[in-house]
């Protein structure tokens, strides 16, 4: 049985030779690939500005910042996601307030936003917070490609005055109710790891359409420096962040293919979902229909309880195909229960799909004889 890799990125000649081009140059950063990079971003959103950073961590991190959420603060969040959109938070003493979430997407469940904003001290956890504390922003994440319940969690932040950070680090492309994903809080963020859509290798990028937040976040991801500031001059207390130039060429090539590697994404989906769909025991990707544009990230299937799913993961890595689960519970995490002192047991459903769910080898470059070995292993083995 030939070996199937977890995840491909999609690369062709063209960005190879943008690669090469830069390499050809004298500036290997902050220079015009960057600024086409962004600007390829604000004709595909319709954003006003985008901010280029070298992870989707640190476009979270700067829109925390730049939401002037600091220490103490608390931030409504899910605990059902990679651990960087929590992470953000600590980073500056601020507090991640989980909610559970939707059984069906995995998303954030908007009902338990509103309880949790009107009884706050009933989510606060064991203990690391202050029971005076006030929620400040909203965080959601577009679990998998598929975009929170945007209009919601919109309504929530206006009748209570919070800001929404927009974590679309897995949804670069996909659309919630015919609107791109990632323009629909205030900040929105996109990461570019070479397991998604799109790569830069490393990377990820802010939308916005403030023109003060967009400023202040471009002087801190370049160690401070404010528009005027000199080279050694650094108005603000700030961060490398920068996207080097190479990166940016890679980004603005993939951009241009952008399209042409979602339909290859969702066609390796729909092989899987055909073949998936009347095996027993296993459930397949539910997508909402608010989800007018499902963005594929990666292709996760949950387990009957029955199946014992880290025997299975284990049996189907010993016959060459790999697999992960996703996600591990981030109230689970060991820092955060030192921290906060968390249980087995505080968000069930999190628990639960965490427990079920895997992920099975994906990207654009599966073939179908790949994801027909992938789903006639699992068949064999429950």
């Amino acid at each position: 049985m030939n070996k199937i890799p977890m995840s491909s990125p999609d690369l062709t000649d063209a960005e190879r030779q943008a690669v090469a081009d830069v390499m050809n140059t004298p500036m290997l950063s902050m220079g015009q690939y960057v600024k086409d990079f962004e600007q390829a971003f604000c004709d595909r959103t319709g954003a006003k500005h985008a901010i280029a950073v070298n992870s989707g961590t640190a476009g979270l991190h700067l829109c925390v910042r730049a939401a002037g959420i600091g220490e103490g603060d608390l931030v409504i969040t899910t605990p059902f996601s990679f651990v960087a959109s929590s992470n953000v938070m600590l980073f500056e003493n601020a507090i991640p307030i989980f909610v559970d979430i939707d059984p069906k997407t995995g998303n954030i469940d908007t009902a338990l936003i509103k309880d949790a904003i009107e009884n706050t001290e009933k989510y606060l956890p064991r203990k690391g917070a202050k029971t005076d504390a006030k929620i400040k922003a909203i965080l959601p994440v577009d679990v998998f490609g598929q975009p929170a319940d945007m209009d919601e969690i919109m309504a929530l932040a206006k009748e209570y005055n919070l800001t929404v950070i927009e974590d679309s680090c897995e949804a670069l492309g996909a659309e919630y109710k015919r609107n791109p994903a990632g323009m629909l809080g205030d900040f929105g963020v996109f990461a570019f790891y070479p397991n998604k859509q799109m790569t830069t290798g490393e990377g990820g990028l802010v939308v916005t359409n403030n023109d003060e937040d967009a400023d202040y976040m471009r002087a801190m991801r370049n160690q401070g420096r404010a528009p005027g500031d000199t080279w050694l001059t650094h108005t603000h207390l700030g961060f490398n962040y920068r996207l080097d130039e190479m990166s940016a060429a890679l980004g603005a090539v993939q951009m241009s293919r952008l399209d042409e590697m979602l339909e290859k994404r969702t066609q390796v989906a729909n092989w899987y979902e055909s073949r998936l769909q009347d095996v027993e025991g296993v459930e397949t990707q539910f997508i909402e229909k608010s989800t007018t544009k499902m963005s594929w990230f990666v292709y996760v299937v949950r387990f009957d309880k029955s199946i014992n799913r880290d025997e299975l993961a284990q049996t189907l890595i010993a016959k060459g195909i790999p697999v992960r689960p996703y996600f591990a519970p981030i109230h689970l995490q060991p820092y955060m229960v030192k921290q906060f002192g968390y249980k087995r047991g505080d968000f069930p459903i999190t628990e639960d799909l965490g427990n079920r769910s895997l992920a099975l080898p994906f990207s654009g470059v599966m073939s179908e004889e790949q994801v027909a070995q992938v789903c006639e292993t699992i068949a064999t083995l429950i």
